[in-house]
């Protein structure tokens, strides 16, 4: 059975940092499309990263420079290294996977975490 397991998120400053990690198991091809989703409050749910099984990634223009994602395939494990945070990355953030190739933003989720809340205040 797939899962995906986040954890950390919280709050910070305005230019501070904070770190989510995501645990995947249960993939047929064992190294699958991996990213991140975000919900800024009353807005449409926001492609920001994906990184496929050789470590490629893609970032949207809002997150490009600041954030960083990257994934351990031994630890199974996906982070976002969030860097110079905004107060307008507050948000839900939600790792999401596709047993299949990343395509970029264009990436068709199909499995998605519970979801951690980022706050960053000014």
């Amino acid at each position: 059975q797939v899962h995906l397991v986040e954890s950390g998120g919280g709050s910070a400053r305005a230019g501070g940092s904070l770190t989510l990690s995501c645990v995947f198991s249960g993939f047929a091809i064992g190294n699958p499309c991996l990213g991140w989703l975000r919900q800024i409050a009353g807005k449409q749910t926001e492609w920001i990263a994906t990184v496929d099984s050789g470590s490629a990634t893609n970032y949207a223009d809002s997150i490009k420079g600041r954030f960083t994602v990257s994934r351990n395939t031994a630890e199974k494990t996906m982070y976002l290294q969030m860097n110079t945070l905004k107060p307008e990355d507050s948000a839900t953030y939600t790792c999401a996977a596709l047993d299949d190739r990343c395509y970029g933003k264009y990436t068709a989720f199909d499995i998605f975490g519970q979801g951690t809340q980022v706050s960053v205040s000014s």
